[in-house]
């Protein structure tokens, strides 16, 4: 059975904004992959503007703060073509390496003015708390935010990497637009209870990471990461994880195969497909992949395609931790 075709573009929450279903996570165009250009990262940034994927998705720690600023040049002469993006709670130190998370109120309102500074604009559309602060109650955090919006500095609450007792307590006080959460063919974990509460509330569902960190591209040469490569650090990219998760990839590329898709695409649009209320944002350098990325919108499924895929994923279930033990970036 055929399945109706993918959503191009899809409403944000209750905020009143849409967007592309495949927008842009900008995280990889400072350093986190190894070096980075940033006049080739204005450059698909732009790319991204040109074909739709209005959706920007960056954080006030991507870079110690030069993400933000390299989104703000792209956003010259181009703010109504974008829904601009960002998100705070974690705290840097002078070398730039995170320290510590910090939602408390005051926090808020020092950090949304140092990302409307660098971004260059007057109001962000979608602001989110990058990680809960285990020691701020969740309503003073969303209650500084729906004061930002009350204000006109932002226009959309996000939360990242919540649990639904959080999304919901939250939600009460004032409305969510989207929770973010790590979501890709080797992270299932939000369909379980985040993702069935989204629908239910209204929220709208961001995937981060839909490509595993670029492991779902099927390019990924693990043995050439730069040193300084973030993904060193994470286990799924360790040795004896690694060697698993190449039998799902192999697995997933003979059905891409069969479909005359390449990995990213199959990816990205089973992602698209679990619902019109999901953005995904994958991140990428190169325009060339950005434009096989965007591709994916135009894919189609069978329900029975579908059902295959969760075969496949059902006999890879052990990929290997998200995070190294004590990572500030866990969710709590």
């Amino acid at each position: 059975m055929r399945l109706p075709a993918i959503s191009t573009q899809r409403k944000l929450g209750s905020t009143g904004l849409e967007a592309a279903g495949l927008g842009f996570g900008c995280f990889g165009l400072s350093n986190a992959y190894g070096p980075a250009d940033p006049a080739e990262a204005v450059a698909t940034l732009h790319r991204a503007l040109d074909l739709g994927c209005s959706l920007l998705d960056t954080a006030d720690i991507y870079g110690a703060g030069q993400n933000e600023i390299l989104v703000g040049q792209a956003l010259r002469g181009r703010r109504a073509e974008a829904v601009a993006a960002t998100k705070f709670g974690f705290v840097c130190d002078a070398t730039g390496k995170v320290v510590r998370r910090d939602a408390s109120p005051a926090y808020v309102r020092e950090a949304v003015e140092g990302s409307l500074k660098r971004l260059g604009i007057e109001r962000i559309d979608l602001y989110t708390l990058h990680r809960v602060d285990p020691q701020v109650p969740i309503e003073d955090t969303v209650g500084a935010m729906a004061e930002l919006v009350a204000e006109g500095k932002i226009r959309g609450v996000g939360l990242s990497e919540v649990s639904v007792e959080q999304l919901r307590r939250a939600h009460a006080l004032h409305p969510i637009a989207a929770v973010q959460s790590e979501y890709s063919l080797w992270c299932r974990e939000p369909e379980r209870e985040i993702l069935p509460a989204c629908r239910e509330l209204g929220v709208s569902f961001v995937a981060f990471a839909p490509l595993g960190r670029g492991f779902f591209s099927g390019a990924l040469a693990t043995n050439e990461l730069a040193q300084q490569d973030f993904r060193r650090s994470l286990p799924r990219f360790q040795a004896e994880s690694l060697a698993r998760n190449e039998k799902f990839l192999q697995s997933l590329a003979e059905l891409a195969s069969r479909k005359q898709i390449t990995l990213s695409q199959l990816a990205l649009s089973w992602i698209l497909a679990k619902g019109n209320s999901i953005f995904a944002i994958p991140g990428t350098r190169r325009q060339r992949h950005l434009e096989e990325n965007v591709a994916a919108m135009q894919v189609e499924w069978t329900l029975e395609e579908l059902e295959e895929i969760d075969r496949i994923s059902a006999m890879h279930q052990d990929p290997g931790a998200r995070y190294a033990p004590g990572s500030l970036f866990a969710p709590e």
